[in-house]
């Protein structure tokens, strides 16, 4: 059975021991923002972001003393798609 999904690779809900809260970084110069690691997965992450904080195209992603350089591939209200 095909299936609908197109993602490039397969996602993994953090569980356990992975801690789901991360930090984004927006700006070097800036204080960097806590987040909820909702989903993660060897090409990307989707991410809860609090407020109204607007949220630049490129961002790093700190989580489980991983840093990664990343992009917004899409947004859905406080919820962002990134692509490392």
């Amino acid at each position: 059975m095909p299936s609908d999904d197109n993602r490039r690779f397969a996602r993994l809900r953090p569980r356990g021991r992975v801690a789901s809260s991360g930090v984004i970084v927006l700006d070097p110069r800036k204080p960097a923002l806590d987040c909820t690691v909702i989903d993660i997965s060897a090409g990307g992450a989707c991410i809860d972001v609090p407020g109204q904080t607007p949220i630049p195209a490129r961002a790093i992603l700190i989580h489980s003393g991983t840093r990664k350089s990343c992009r917004v591939v899409w947004r859905r209200g406080r919820r962002l798609g990134l692509q490392y």
